[in-house]
């Protein structure tokens, strides 16, 4: 049974410790204490909660059938005459889009703004970090 500790849920969700507390302390989460007193959430909570924040497709505009979709701040933006290359900060995450110059412009990226990023694909990678 895997269990994660209150900084991880956090880390997961991409929300606050102090937030990830609050939903234990209101019920919202369940949540044990292991015998130092930290805080534990099992795995099959933690999914169950996370799919229920989530909801159905809530936050998601009903014209896109991409569901995934990352908000975050544009931390780089690379333009030439015909491509420009955006990079958003999301969580621990970097996200790196490609597109035209004129999109890039029409939406007015730069640095600093937030965008979101939607990501619709064939191919996903799924790796599990090493264990230690």
């Amino acid at each position: 049974m895997a269990e994660y500790r209150i900084n991880e849920v956090a880390a997961v969700l991409g929300v606050s410790p102090d937030t990830v507390r609050r939903w234990v302390d209101a019920e919202r989460l369940p949540a044990r204490r292991d015998q130092t007193g930290r805080r534990l959430v099992e795995g099959a909570d933690l999914a169950a909660f996370a799919r229920d924040r989530l909801g159905n497709g809530q936050g998601q505009s009903s014209t896109s059938s991409a569901r995934n979709r990352l908000r975050g701040i544009v931390t780089d933006v690379v333009r030439d005459g015909v491509m420009a290359q955006v990079e958003i900060t999301t969580g621990p995450y970097r996200v790196v889009s490609l597109m035209s110059r004129e999109a890039a412009d029409q939406l007015d990226l730069r640095v600093g703004v937030l965008a979101e990023a939607v990501i619709k694909s064939t191919n996903v990678v799924v790796e599990r970090p090493a264990s230690g």
